[in-house]
């Protein structure tokens, strides 16, 4: 299920937690000192441990990993945990809400704030980062060097990891190609077009909109033409107010999603058999994204948070994202370095135009816009 950014209202987060974090164990303490005597909780890059091995030690001493929001389907987020749980045996990794939203995932640290099940890390849209740095522990991974500026903020509250383009994922039997966004006002999509969450909340559906933006008129550093778009795909009927999955999409509610190429490609392959899905990239300018990795500042398992982190930017783990058919953070670097997975990397989508990123910015600014006109421009 492709449901690691929807936003669902009354969701009982610490409850969840609560149950899927029970057995939780660690043997150092979450004030985060360890044997060598860094302090894990405040350590900011690998010279606070003396090198890798030292954070090893450390993360090994503490003996627990929880996570939160990482659906195994998602950008093969499964070979990622399993390649992490393989490489280190002694860390149990406590798997939480695969299917909760960027921001529940602050609301879950915030309720279990001090407790042992609260979640380590997180992994959550430009939107929640921006608006939550106040719950992230700065961390440097020995890679830094290698991820672009305009993807990290500089002291390391937040860091892009892997990303894509957002993309329309259409079923060939119930729909012609979109090949623009007035395609979708048409008749032919009537109660037939959804995206990924809400806005506001999740990470997929604020790019659908940045997207819109971009090819409506309007850029990264103007939202609103993207808000106007979806203003009048409702008006006409064609909005459907379905969070997609392959069950919606199965069933027919959802024939048509914005999305992220990689997850509208898995969309297809978990259908295969079921349903035809087809997936494009409108001509013009390109809206490329990319979650981000954060360290719960009161992460109960300091060392461990930030091994993990090391892990996700090392060359295996970034070559699991590029397997997952999504834009690892240092595929620049590493293409340069030689140690890229070449076949996958030329596989990944071309795109015709431009390709924008939004900056720290221009998505603090985009956030703020759709928290204010969203909700009426849709209702």
């Amino acid at each position: 299920m492709f449901t690691k950014r929807i936003a669902t209202a009354g969701i009982a987060v610490a409850a969840a937690l609560a149950l899927g974090l029970t057995g939780c164990s660690s043997d150092a303490s979450a004030s985060g000192g360890t044997d060598s005597g860094a302090d894990a909780a405040t350590a900011t890059n690998l010279d606070a441990f003396g090198g890798l091995s030292g954070l090893e030690d450390a993360a090994k001493a503490e003996g627990a990993l929880n996570v939160i929001a990482l659906p195994r389907d998602w950008a093969n987020y499964g070979a990622v945990l399993d390649a992490f749980a393989e490489k280190y045996p002694e860390i149990t990794i406590n798997e939480a809400t695969p299917d909760a939203s960027s921001a529940e995932e602050i609301q879950a640290a915030q309720n279990l704030e001090a407790q042992d099940t609260a979640p380590d890390v997180f992994d959550v849209g430009a939107a929640v980062a921006l608006a939550n740095t106040d719950q992230f522990a700065p961390y440097q991974v020995a890679t830094w060097d290698d991820i672009p500026d305009a993807l990290k903020e500089q002291s390391g509250l937040w860091v892009g990891d892997y990303g894509g383009y957002m993309a329309i994922g259409y079923d060939p039997d119930a729909v012609p190609e979109p090949t623009s966004l007035d395609d979708l006002l048409g008749a032919d999509f009537k109660g037939k077009v959804a995206i990924n969450g809400d806005p506001t909340q999740a990470g997929a559906a604020f790019a659908a909109v940045g997207m819109a933006a971009v090819q409506n008129g309007g850029s990264v550093d103007d939202f609103q033409p993207g808000i106007d778009f979806f203003s009048e795909l409702n008006k006409a009927g064609n909005f459907v107010k379905i969070d997609p999955t392959p069950a919606t999409i199965a069933s027919g509610e959802t024939p048509v999603v914005f999305d992220w190429d990689y997850l509208n490609v898995g969309y297809g392959k978990d259908l295969e058999g079921q349903r035809n899905w087809e997936v494009t990239i409108l001509p013009g300018d390109g809206y490329a994204g990319y979650y981000n990795q954060a360290i719960n500042v009161s992460a109960p398992h300091p060392a461990a948070a930030r091994l993990w982190q090391e892990f996700l930017y090392s060359d295996d783990a970034q070559n699991l994202w590029l397997a997952g058919g999504a834009r690892p953070v240092r595929a620049d670097a590493m293409a340069a370095a030689g140690t890229i997975d070449d076949e996958l990397f030329s596989a990944l989508p071309a795109v015709d135009g431009d390709t924008v990123v939004p900056d720290a910015d221009q998505a603090e600014a985009a956030s703020a816009l759709l928290g204010i006109n969203w909700a009426a421009a849709v209702q």
